[in-house]
């Protein structure tokens, strides 16, 4: 359960870090699952439905970028996202009445990890409120070096950065980022960051000789519907 003053923050800031909040043994449960499901895959030969490979390989090709709906596939994730610990903490930021929304896990390995540039979830999938949760857990020590999160603080408040150009979406905020507001989130494996939907967020690449895997949970308001809108171009 989230305390008062971590909800507030929360809300003040547009995300809150709790270290501490995964034991030792389900991070290394969560690494164990990773590390059985990347086995084998390469660039050349991997199953795009499940997975994405990084785009910089070392020359054997085995680098994972991400994982595609981990909840969905494997059955150890699945689980931790509907255990009572973790929803008693969704619900103090979105209310009793919640839906899981989508999981992924992002490996950013050492030395080739991409960045992840300037976005607000919210812009990927829009809904009729804000009503929506990001929840990033560090499975590895997060640092700067390595990719931690990092976050332009209070902008949750305001409209929706622009995330296209000509009237294509991006998947990025298109229109200038002020450097300087934001604010990187290191923590030691087992931190979890609750993010919400409109917080700009981002990444640099992994410049470290160490990965910085996180396992990334969404969930949603129950009445905070999906828009669709059809293809996203």
């Amino acid at each position: 359960m989230l305390t008062t003053a971590q909800v507030e923050h929360y809300r003040t800031e547009g995300y809150v870090a709790v270290p501490g909040f995964l034991s030792a043994e389900e991070v290394a449960a969560f690494l164990r699952e990773m590390d059985a499901v990347s086995a084998g895959n390469t660039l050349a030969s991997h199953d795009v439905t499940r997975m994405e490979m990084e785009p910089n390989q070392p020359p054997d090709g085995t680098q994972v970028r991400r994982l595609y709906e981990p909840c969905s596939h494997y059955e150890v994730f699945r689980e931790f996202s509907a255990s009572e610990c973790l929803l008693d903490a969704v619900e103090a930021l979105l209310g009793p009445n919640l839906v899981f929304h989508y999981s992924k896990i992002n490996m950013k390995p050492a030395g080739v990890g991409s960045p992840v540039e300037w976005h607000q979830d919210l812009s990927y999938y829009p809904l009729t409120h804000r009503g929506s949760v990001s929840i990033l857990f560090y499975l590895d020590d997060a640092t700067v070096e390595n990719g931690c999160l990092q976050v332009i603080p209070r902008r949750h408040q305001s409209d929706l950065l622009s995330h296209s150009t000509d009237g294509f979406f991006q998947g990025r905020v298109t229109e200038a980022v002020d450097q300087s507001l934001a604010v990187p989130i290191p923590g030691e494996a087992g931190t979890v960051i609750f993010m919400h939907a409109m917080t700009p967020h981002a990444s640099i690449a992994n410049v470290s000789d160490k990965p910085r895997r996180t396992l990334i949970l969404s969930y949603r308001a129950a009445d905070a519907f999906p828009i669709y809108t059809g293809e996203m171009t």
